[in-house]
């Protein structure tokens, strides 16, 4: 099954007001993104562009637990950067498989 996860900031502008420890924070997603693209659980991921930044990624997992373990290892929302939202997700279509 796939999940979406949204990250959404609490300001508008919020990639070009990053604060340090915001940017630390980042660095760590940039891995954690790394390490689910590596194991096979990450589908897409990115930020929206604009004002209002909220960042998606979309990833797979067998159930709403282990989507749950798997978000909370995020470095943004759980360092309370950015607010956390996971959701069900049922890809339709997708380029190249379809």
């Amino acid at each position: 099954m796939e999940w979406i996860f949204f990250m959404h900031p609490e300001r508008d502008d919020f990639m070009a007001t990053m604060t340090q420890a915001e940017h630390a924070a980042f660095a760590a997603h940039a891995a954690w993104l790394r390490r689910l693209l590596a194991d096979g659980v990450l589908i897409a991921a990115g930020p929206c562009l604009g004002r209002t930044n909220t960042g998606i990624a979309i990833f797979e997992a067998p159930d709403q637990e282990t989507a749950q373990h798997i978000v909370a290892d995020e470095p943004v929302t759980s360092g309370g950067h950015m607010l956390p939202e996971l959701r069900p997700y049922r890809l339709g279509l997708l380029r190249g498989r379809d």
